[in-house]
């Protein structure tokens, strides 16, 4: 059979951020008929993740590819959700995936986010984006984000800057007045580079007062839907476990 994917989310007190989580799972299933799909989150919200962990070995599965839901790899992909996982009951055979970021269905899902706000692939060349996380205090995931700006410019777009809601400089909002001056940007926009809504998405929203326009989260957007997929796929090909258990 084939391995059980297991999403494996941070949670948050806001409510929206579970019922999105939820909402980009239940499309993933959808795509891969067959497939048992099984979401938990460590903390905040239920499922937990040794609640679900201890479901599958009583309901007999014994492998699993465990997929944090980020889009970097900071410390809940190198810390946090490994040493969880080392606490599974040893009848599992864990296999933990990438992280969703980077990757070109990223950039599309950012894309389809700012042409669902109103802008089209025309004003391109005249319109400068910051690209906003929620930010880190890891150098690798800042290297991340500041490169996925890069890519996201290249698909044609005036400017692209990088911001951080938190931990990191720039803020949303200096990134967009530092647009503001920039030659040749005649609209700003604010892209939410974050997958559900929440407190650092909020504070985004609010450095976003000055841009013309403000994107969505990502959310279940068709692309990140296939990317859990893709992600979940390059593990199971590795044909070994990631995350050992006891």
């Amino acid at each position: 059979m084939n391995p059980v994917l297991l999403v494996i989310a941070h949670g948050s007190r806001d409510p929206r951020h579970a019922a999105t989580v939820q909402a980009l799972v239940r499309r993933a299933g959808a795509l891969r008929p067959g497939l048992r799909v099984e979401t938990a989150f460590l903390d905040f919200n239920l499922p937990s993740v040794p609640g679900v962990l201890d479901r599958l070995a009583a309901d007999g599965v014994r492998d699993v590819v465990a997929l944090p839901l980020l889009l970097t790899r900071a410390f809940h992909a190198k810390a946090d959700i490994p040493a969880v996982l080392r606490q599974a009951p040893p009848s599992l055979s864990i296999r933990q995936a990438e992280v969703l970021g980077p990757s070109p269905l990223l950039i599309a899902a950012v894309e389809r986010r700012l042409y669902e706000a109103g802008l089209t692939p025309g004003d391109k060349s005249a319109t400068g984006v910051v690209l906003a996380s929620a930010g880190s205090t890891d150098p690798e995931a800042i290297a991340v984000i500041a490169e996925t700006a890069r890519e996201l410019r290249r698909t044609g777009w005036c400017s692209v800057r990088p911001a951080f809601a938190s931990a990191s400089l720039p803020r949303t909002e200096d990134a967009v007045r530092a647009l503001r001056t920039e030659r040749g940007v005649r609209r700003v926009a604010v892209a939410p580079y974050v997958i559900a809504p929440g407190r650092l998405p909020d504070r985004i929203a609010a450095g976003a007062a000055g841009a013309d326009v403000l994107a969505d989260v990502l959310g279940p957007s068709p692309e990140l839907a296939r990317l859990l997929l893709e992600r979940y796929d390059g593990a199971r090909a590795a044909h070994r476990p990631v995350a050992q258990t006891a």
